[in-house]
């Protein structure tokens, strides 16, 4: 994929960030479970919360490709740190630079591409996991407000955000169609947000319930028209695929190195492990895995940026990229055997960060159904 110089400019500040501030404070974040203000002050400075927001709100304007450039960097990274930026960047504002009204645009976005707001994007519930029709959370309008009730789970980001892109039930005779947007800030009257789960990994991300109890929105704060919600949830989450495997071929990125030297230096039975073939075919696996991975990412890239909706692409991308990571990540803590096991080597961090992957966003069985529902279509 071809970048501008600007991006691979960023892209390079990007990577010695990573290595001078996130790195070291890696072990940190995944045993306090959180990100530290300094840190957070850092990526604010280098503007990494304004990564997809327009230039004239404050933003850097990233399209789909520099935005991918860069969470492959953030994939060779702590993975808490890494999705706190991406969820703001990706879905938690790309539903507000489509769908919002220039007012609204006015009054989020340049404090979004600051990072004084944290955004974040809220469609899951108890009862409609991998179904987003089957939402119940209703709005209700009453004037010039609307009145919310229901409840929300795993919102990424909820626990330090400000703005949320919250999905709701508007008219329940119209089904999908009757799902629409809306833009929920922190404190208002009725909206409740609840602890961070305590999770496998992705420490230092914060994943909450969301709860509405008359929770009462200004009619102003509906995300684009009525009814288009669910269109604009597709949207954001196939763009949002495509990020994700763009952040897994940075971690593949990664772990081959990491293996590579490991087995360069390990001496076993007084030969290098690199010398063992056994241990050669499982590294070239895992290149290939990674090499198809970044492929099919990139493909998905060029067919979205063509203006064309990519919803197979994206999913076969997110498909085969977090299931080769689960495969990358298995080998990484075999060739390293009992180190590899080890908190100190990091990997068996990033085997239960990568596990996430083929879950969130939609898991792997959904991408499949998707595939399988595109390649049956009639042209």
């Amino acid at each position: 994929m071809q970048l501008s110089p600007d991006v691979v400019r960023l892209c390079e500040e990007v990577r010695r960030f990573i290595r001078k501030e996130v790195d070291p404070r890696s072990r940190w974040i995944e045993e306090h479970d959180a990100i530290p203000d300094d840190l957070m002050k850092l990526a604010r400075e280098l503007g990494l919360f304004g990564l997809t927001i327009p230039e004239q709100y404050g933003g850097i304007g990233l399209d789909l490709a520099g935005k991918c450039a860069i969470e492959e960097e953030m994939g060779r990274t702590n993975y808490g740190f890494a999705t706190v930026i991406g969820n703001h960047t990706g879905i938690g504002t790309t539903g507000i630079v489509a769908l919002g009204s220039e007012a609204q645009k006015r009054k989020y976005l340049p404090r979004m591409a600051s990072g004084e707001w944290v955004g974040c994007f809220s469609l899951t519930e108890p009862h409609a996991g991998s179904n987003p029709a089957d939402i119940r959370t209703s709005a209700v309008k009453q004037g010039g407000r609307y009145v919310l009730n229901g409840e929300k789970i795993y919102t990424t980001n909820g626990g330090i955000a400000q703005v949320f892109t919250v999905m709701a039930v508007t008219d329940k005779s119209k089904g999908i169609k009757g799902i629409s947007a809306f833009i929920i800030e922190r404190g208002c009257k009725g909206f409740a947000i609840g602890r961070n789960e305590l999770k496998m990994g992705m420490h230092g991300c914060t994943t909450v319930p969301l709860a509405f109890t008359d929770c009462e929105v200004p009619a102003d704060n509906l995300l684009g028209p009525e009814g288009m919600g669910y269109v604009q949830a597709l949207k954001t989450l196939t763009m949002g695929r495509v990020t994700i495997a763009a952040r897994c071929c940075g971690m593949m990125d990664k772990l081959i190195e990491r293996c590579v030297d490991y087995m360069k230096t390990r001496v076993q039975g007084g030969r290098k492990i690199a010398e063992h073939q056994g241990l050669q075919w499982m590294l070239a696996d895992m290149g290939v895995a990674r090499d198809a991975s970044r492929l099919l990412t990139n493909r998905a890239i060029d067919v979205i940026l063509r203006g064309e909706r990519g919803t197979l692409e994206a999913s076969a991308a997110k498909l085969h990229a977090t299931e080769s990571l689960g495969k990358v990540v298995d080998c990484a803590v075999q060739i390293h055997g009992g180190m590899g096991y080890m908190r100190e080597m990091g990997i068996e961090t990033v085997y239960r960060d990568a596990r996430i992957t083929r879950i969130y966003e939609g898991s792997s069985e959904i991408q499949r159904n998707i595939i399988a529902a595109q390649l049956l279509k009639d042209d």
